[in-house]
């Protein structure tokens, strides 16, 4: 049984007799954004059919489901629909509204539960949820004033980071506060909204640990995984790095204990930093595939996708570890600035794999795709990822 928290009844998502959903049944997800491209790609190649319900119609999951809904996360109506088209539903997002899950519930298995996504989906709950369970996270204080913010500041410390208690990704949602003087105007800037103060942390490393949980209670692992970000969005992944190897077993013991205190059934990602005293602190807790696992997909036997399918379905969990050294490198919509990149270059290195996601707007820092590179060290391999990245906006013929 997880941890019960104030506000949240529902404290697990089991069944009685939980069955294996077996290939050929119809997987429903919510949310059609890239996770679940990647999500449906991977349930389509074990034999099953995908039924994506999403408010937008092109999106990178329509494009290879079996079938889509296209409507409203508030329309009940086409809730119910989708709910009797499917055999259990996931998703790749965490702020799917609860009423949506709520309604979903009541004919369906919803896997991750709605607890969980009532815990991720708001900063607080999820610090206090960390603290209730006994495991270390970044120091913060709870703000909802500008007085409190001022309190908050003298009991954290600074520099801190004031971000929104929801709704936030990538960088949004939060501002650095370097000065007493600066923190009125931060307050402003986020809109004044409900929020938490995290201390800044002195790191070595950012890394982040998929764990995958089946209703059976089975348990599988990925990584600790090396990250790497620019301008608050996640630039490389690294996977297996030797030097995270003394914490490897930490980490991995804290992924486990955060799965079964909040019973997931499905695929969580926990973020760390390791502190440049060697103490590992969880950071975020996204209850879905994460970028920083997409490397998953051509660097391990079982990627985070499929480990996402088994683990909904109650299949067995297959093994995380690494075939191959790996790295990853996002490829964001700057790339298309000066005009289509220069795919021929890294589609001609054997080295590189490309993925793409099928989204026909490019945007400065809108993620479009990812290069995965196997290499005989995850470092030799992000070199070359790095390198074949540059080659695609190089003035070189």
């Amino acid at each position: 049984m997880g941890v019960s928290l104030p506000g949240c009844a529902e404290t697990h998502n089991t069944m009685p007799n939980e069955k294996l959903i077996l290939p050929g049944a119809t997987l429903g997800i919510l949310g059609s954004g890239q996770l679940g491209r990647m999500f449906a790609i991977a349930a389509a190649q074990m034999g099953y059919r995908i039924h994506v319900y999403s408010p937008d119609s092109d999106s990178p999951t329509s494009q290879v489901a079996t079938a889509q809904t296209v409507a409203d996360y508030a329309d009940t109506a086409a809730l119910e629909r989708f709910s009797s088209a499917v055999d259990v539903v996931t998703l790749e997002f965490e702020n799917v509204p609860a009423e949506a899950i709520a309604t979903l519930r009541r004919r369906v298995p919803v896997r991750p539960s709605g607890s969980v996504q009532h815990i991720a989906q708001n900063r607080l709950r999820e610090k206090k949820f960390l603290q209730q369970a006994g495991i270390a996270c970044t120091p913060f204080a709870e703000v909802t004033t500008v007085g409190g913010l001022a309190k908050a500041v003298e009991r954290i410390g600074l520099p801190a980071v004031l971000k929104t208690a929801e709704s936030g990704y990538d960088g949004k949602g939060q501002v650095k506060i370097t000065t007493r003087g600066e923190a009125a105007a931060a307050w402003v800037s986020l809109g004044e909204a409900p929020a938490i103060l995290e201390a800044w942390i002195d790191y070595q490393c950012e890394l982040s640990m998929l764990v995958a949980r089946s209703p059976a209670g089975q348990v599988a692992l990925h990584g600790p995984i090396a990250n790497e970000h620019v301008n608050h969005i996640l630039d490389v992944s690294m996977y297996p790095l030797p030097e995270l190897q003394p914490i490897a077993a930490e980490a991995r013991q804290i992924a486990e204990t955060i799965a079964e205190q909040i019973d997931l059934h499905g695929i969580c990602c926990i973020e760390f930093f390791l502190t440049t005293g060697g103490q590992l602190l969880v950071n975020e807790i996204a209850p879905r595939p994460h970028n920083s696992g997409h490397l998953t997909i051509d660097a391990c036997g079982t990627s985070q996708f499929q480990q996402q399918v088994r683990a909904i379905c109650n299949a067995p969990l297959g093994s995380g570890e690494a075939v191959s050294a790996a790295a990853m490198v996002n490829l964001l919509g700057d790339l298309w600035q000066q005009g289509e990149p220069a795919w021929h270059r890294v589609l001609a290195d054997p080295r590189v794999r490309l993925h793409l996601y099928g989204k026909a707007e490019p945007r400065p820092g809108r993620k479009m795709g990812h290069l995965t590179v196997l290499g005989t060290t995850a470092t030799e391999a992000a070199e070359c990822a790095l390198e074949a990245r540059r080659l695609l906006t190089s003035a070189t013929p």
